[in-house]
């Protein structure tokens, strides 16, 4: 049997916890990870993603959609709390895996949520742009499209975007708070997040009485004779697509080491925020797609995809000479104010869980030693900071906000799943541990998330699911070529050499390859458009790792 499934002792987990001395600074509470969760939820779904997912999959039924995400958030959330409650280190899933199910898992697991944070902060640095470019409209002032849109994107005019520069700026100003500290940080979300509240309940509550019953009728669009737009299918794949806006409740989890009592703050923090931002999104929901006709969202150039409340926003008033008037001018441009300030602590909660991520794999030998060094006066791991910002910086730069969006939300639902299946896991291997807080109704509770979380992972496009495999087999080489032989739970048991331990990762990256081998052919048999760039990236693929997996089983083969 392969050391791969070696796990990490609880003991060793919380020993590195109770090192507060020379390790990260204990400074939250409960009421601070409570708005570190709001701060990440409310803003990424309402303000970006919604209008796209409503236009595209769900019409006026976008408000189901946010239901049906929300029941998977509270299945995973529960397996979530209790993890975090049993192991406050900093890590999330990664961290509950390694403990559960072995590095291995534990090195997957890390890998995805490089796409939960750090290309969820893409997406919503790359929508922050659209809200500006609004904001300055507002002014008379017109930012350059060509400059707010990535290549992939076409502006109003038909052209092509060049780069999303206010993007790159967002990621930049947070990275940089975020090296500052976690406690200033934490005030600067805090003093975020309650305005952010406020102006949603405002949106909620001048916005109501502009709701049109037509734009409601019909609630489940009819399916255009396409999987996947309108009808139940188009229901569940936006449901898919917006579950990107509730993972701001795991990002707290990140956060655990730098808890003042995690054991009872952490189930406080992650389902406080879940339940008070399900309840709202689900009345935004109703406010954005009764002002307006879900076909507006699809209107307009690349950076007004994403923008869709400020979209609803101009929608705002009675009709004069066939023409909207705002009714309430100075708070358009207010909400939008608000929403740019959201945005930012959206950002910031999502570049924190990423840093932390990788902290902990650092920690662990897993990754080099540098995304593992805290600064010596902000105890901050400064230099995983700057390194995600270029990372992040580039995806938003370039790469379309549904694409990544999307990439986000696959990423989220792969975390859930295992985080679910880790407590299955850890009930049966360790039922004595301590738990702060118990998951009810085991297993009833950790199976009905796996499968509803799979269930919506199911309903994303086809390329989506190429992605994500594409990325986790660019994993599965990083932890051939250096996680392997580097890890310090290996080295400590003299298993870093075992033959097992490569085959095994090999035979795992050559059954990737040939899943990507069947997606990419299933993508070409029902593509509607041009998707050669596609398909020769995927060939590619295929025939390097093919080689290089196999290489790696015939060299270790025993």
């Amino acid at each position: 049997m392969s050391n791969l499934w070696r796990t990490k002792p609880l003991k060793q987990l919380m020993a590195e916890a109770d090192e507060s001395e020379k390790g990260l600074k204990k400074t939250l509470s409960s009421a601070s990870l409570v708005a570190l969760g709001i701060g990440a939820i409310i803003g990424a779904g309402l303000f970006s993603i919604t209008g796209m997912a409503a236009a595209n999959y769900a019409g006026p039924g976008i408000m189901i959609s946010f239901i049906i995400a929300a029941i998977g958030c509270a299945f995973a959330g529960l397996c979530y709390a209790e993890f975090a409650s049993m192991i406050p280190v900093a890590g999330s899933a990664y961290t509950y895996s390694y403990a559960t199910m072995g590095e291995f898992i534990a090195w997957i697991i890390g890998w995805d949520l490089v796409l939960e944070y750090a290309v969820g902060a893409a997406t919503v640095a790359s929508s922050w742009s659209g809200y500006l470019g609004k904001f300055f409209h507002s002014f008379g002032v017109a930012l350059p499209e060509t400059l707010i849109t990535t290549p992939f994107d076409i502006t109003s005019t038909g052209a092509s975007g060049i780069i999303n520069l206010p993007a790159v700026f967002i990621v930049l100003i947070m990275s940089l708070i975020l090296i500052k500290g976690t406690s200033e940080s934490a005030k600067v979300n805090t003093a975020i997040v309650i305005l952010k509240v406020a102006i949603v309940i405002i949106f909620i509550v001048v916005g109501f009485k502009y709701v049109k019953a037509e734009n409601l009728t019909p609630l489940i669009p009819e399916n255009t004779g396409k999987f996947g737009e309108y009808g139940w299918s188009g229901i569940i794949r936006a449901a898919a697509v917006v579950f990107f806006a509730y993972i701001g409740f795991d990002a707290v989890s990140t956060a655990a080491q730098e808890t003042k009592d995690p054991k009872k703050s952490m189930p406080i923090g992650i389902m406080g925020s879940l339940l008070i931002c399900t309840v709202l999104y689900i009345i935004f929901a109703y406010v954005m797609v009764g002002v307006v006709h879900y076909k507006a969202f699809a209107a307009g150039g690349g950076s007004d995809h994403l923008a869709p409340v400020a979209i609803a926003i101009e929608a705002m008033g009675d009709v004069v000479n066939g023409k909207v008037v705002p009714a309430y001018p100075w708070l358009n441009t207010t909400i939008i104010l608000a929403i740019l300030l959201g945005y930012a602590s959206v950002i910031l909660v999502m570049l924190m869980g990423q840093s932390r991520v990788f902290y902990s794999m650092s920690k662990d030998g897993l990754l080099p030693k540098v995304f593992s060094e805290v600064h010596p006066k902000y105890r901050t791991p400064y230099k995983s900071n700057l390194f995600f910002l270029v990372f992040v910086s580039l995806f938003a730069a370039f790469i379309p906000g549904r694409v990544v969006g999307e990439m986000t939300s696959i990423g989220t639902l792969f975390a859930f799943i295992l985080v679910c299946v880790g407590v299955l896991v850890l009930r049966k291997t360790q039922p004595d541990a301590p738990r702060a807080f118990r998951t009810p109704l085991v297993p009833l509770i950790p199976v009905l998330g796996i499968l509803v979380c799979f269930g919506m992972m199911a309903f994303l496009p086809f390329d989506t699911w190429i992605r994500l495999v594409c990325w986790m087999m660019i994993g599965l080489d990083v932890y051939l070529f250096r996680g392997i032989k580097n890890s310090f739970l290996g080295k400590a048991n003299n298993t870093t050499n075992d033959p097992k331990n490569y085959s095994v990762t090999a035979i795992s990256g050559a059954a990737l390859t040939l899943v990507l081998a069947v997606l990419a052919f299933l993508h070409h048999q029902n593509a509607e458009t041009d998707d050669s760039g596609l398909i020769a990236f995927s060939v590619v693929m295929i025939i390097v790792h093919t080689i290089l997996y196999g290489y790696y089983f015939i060299k270790n083969k025993k």
